[in-house]
């Protein structure tokens, strides 16, 4: 027997270029327009931000669940997305995203464990699994200590 989900959302164009998505309720909606790069108004989300958002949220929520699974303690984990379009056959199309996650883990953490973990999350992430650009990760990992400084 296998596993199956759904998930819904839904989005209703209200003018030119723009338009509002909504996920399953309680959930907020949120106004989107095309990016200025094709003739969209800054200043909103984009369907390109969704994606590498989706891509990101998607990392944090299987490297948690991976974290808690290993019994790793964490302190805090940001990740920053960049996503390259180029033109290809078919068109224009996301051909690379970067995942950029900056772990911070308490003095006297294994670091080289930190990094497998963060490697399992990005193997394991079902949007980036589900993408046809290629997903590659370039991790950082400091201790508390290195964070305050680093911040600094």
């Amino acid at each position: 027997m296998s596993t199956s989900y759904s998930f819904r959302a839904k989005a209703r164009w209200t003018s030119q270029r723009r338009g509002i998505a909504e996920g399953e309720s309680p959930a907020p909606s949120i106004d989107f327009d095309a990016p200025p790069e094709f003739q969209g108004e800054a200043g909103f989300w984009t369907p390109e931000h969704f994606l590498l958002a989706a891509v990101s949220a998607c990392f944090i929520t299987t490297f948690r669940a991976i974290a808690e699974l290993s019994k790793f303690s964490a302190e805090a984990l940001d990740v920053q997305t960049e996503g390259t379009i180029e033109k290809a056959e078919s068109g224009l199309q996301f051909t690379r995203i970067i995942l950029r996650p900056t772990l911070t883990v308490s003095a006297g953490s294994d670091r080289d464990r930190a990094v497998r973990l963060l490697e399992k999350a990005e193997r394991s992430c079902i949007i980036s699994r589900s993408l046809r650009a290629e997903v590659r990760m370039e991790p950082n990992v400091y201790t508390s200590e290195a964070a305050q400084v680093h911040a600094a």
